[in-house]
């Protein structure tokens, strides 16, 4: 099952105050990114998110539990955050842009 447009739309809204925030559709479903760097994606209709060290940290802090996913079969686990919690979201999109390597030139 592909992500609709619309679901998507809403994660853009949600992730709004963020800066450099794009995406990517890809084989019906759509990468995010935040920095040019890849962060997560809607897959099925679901918001997941890369598990780093700094985003689990954040959710263990804040005594949240945390939740994860596949996006599809043979991937690794995602995180999957409540993408009604639009301050959290951002928190954790910053945390996993903050863990992931510079783009090499």
């Amino acid at each position: 099952m592909a992500s609709t447009k619309e679901f998507l739309d809403y994660v853009l809204e949600q992730l709004r105050d963020l800066d450099e925030i794009s995406y990517r559709p890809m084989m019906g479903e759509y990468i995010i990114y935040c920095e040019s760097k890849v962060v997560g994606g809607v897959y099925d209709d679901r918001f997941l998110l890369k598990a780093t060290k700094s985003a689990l940290k954040l959710l263990t802090e804040e005594g949240l539990e945390i939740r994860t996913d596949i996006p599809y079969e043979g991937a690794k686990e995602m995180l999957a955050p409540d993408i009604d919690d639009k301050e959290m979201c951002c928190r954790l999109i910053e945390a996993i842009v903050e863990d992931l390597p510079h783009k090499k030139r």
